[in-house]
């Protein structure tokens, strides 16, 4: 029996790490309060990356960013091998995405978040040189139960069994692209219904997994970086997530395979994508969503919400905060 007090003890300094990883992800979504609808998504990226990696430079920890902004020549701050934390706490994978969503901000349109997840030194899967990953996620119900590799169909018959429902009111999250169209006609002949994502699907795998949520499952292919990101929130929810890597044509193939990364339809599990339990997921809302507020300006303050997700403890917490217009705006 796992004691009431283990979470408490004086060994899990990564409590404290994640709380201060929350600072970073709300100093940049404040930063791209001013570019939310204007069209302008490289500026509100660039704000954000700006704010969240001056806050890295205050938090104890020694990380390398596994999955970031890109290459170093592209990217000249959170870049993919990049250190940050002040280099004297525990040493970390990271994975950072200032805004998922830039295009959601850049609209004005729900579910854009700023996102950080850790995890022990040398854990996380580094797919960055396949761009896309074909997904599926669930909660805890799916675990054993659906398969990537089963038809869709089958597995939304699966877990509706599971979850004790009827089919016809299940729901399933997918990206909203033309490679889908198929898929999408599939779940509809399924008897489930559809919640179509226009970008953001960390936030739609999360919602998928959370036992509250209005979606039971989130499938199709994204973005190969927020599926490493996705599994570490997965971690505390004790949800599913299979992955398949996705190349786009025979050179990214190559450099998939030059990485050392397993192709040719290899399922990925979720210790596949994320070793161990030891993992830290936080957001901060930057435009309203399913999973977490927007930020919100009222007179002199600037309020937020945020989610801090731990493996190790199964833990998912929210934090409202409101911060001095004067101090960040």
């Amino acid at each position: 029996m796992v004691s009431l007090t283990a979470d408490m003890s004086p060994l899990h300094p990564d409590r404290n790490l994640a709380l201060e990883l929350v600072r970073a992800t709300e100093a940049a979504a404040i930063r791209a309060v001013p570019f939310i609808g204007r069209g302008a998504k490289e500026a509100a990226d660039g704000a954000a990356v700006d704010a969240m990696r001056a806050f890295f430079t205050t938090v104890n920890f020694d990380g390398t960013i596994v999955i970031g902004e890109g290459e170093k020549d592209e990217a000249p701050m959170l870049y993919n091998g990049e250190r940050v934390g002040n280099g004297r706490g525990p040493q970390a994978d990271v994975a950072v995405d200032p805004i998922d969503g830039t295009s959601l901000t850049a609209a004005g349109r729900n579910n854009a978040l700023s996102v950080i997840a850790v995890s022990d030194h040398g854990t996380m899967l580094d797919a960055s040189s396949v761009f896309y990953m074909d997904k599926l996620v669930t909660g805890p119900a799916g675990v054993g139960v659906v398969d990537i590799r089963l038809p869709i169909g089958e597995n939304i018959r699966r877990l509706a069994k599971a979850l004790d429902k009827p089919v016809d009111e299940l729901v399933v999250s997918v990206l909203h692209r033309p490679r889908h169209e198929r898929l999408i006609e599939e779940i509809r002949e399924a008897g489930a219904g559809t919640r179509l994502m226009s970008d953001g699907d960390v936030a739609g795998g999360i919602n998928a997994a959370r036992h509250n949520a209005r979606t039971d499952m989130c499938v199709g292919v994204g973005g190969s970086p927020e599926g490493i990101v996705t599994a570490c929130a997965i971690k505390a929810l004790g949800g599913h997530i299979q992955g398949r890597l996705w190349p786009r044509d025979d050179d990214e193939k190559q450099r998939g395979i030059d990485a050392g990364l397993k192709l040719d339809g290899f399922v990925y599990e979720a210790d596949d994508l994320v070793k161990g339990n030891n993992t830290i997921f936080v957001a901060t809302g930057v435009t309203d969503g399913a999973l977490v507020a927007g930020v919100r300006r009222e007179g002199g303050y600037v309020y937020t919400e945020s989610v801090v997700l731990r493996g190790a403890s199964g833990t998912l917490r929210r934090i409202s905060s409101e911060h001095l217009v004067s101090k960040w705006l």
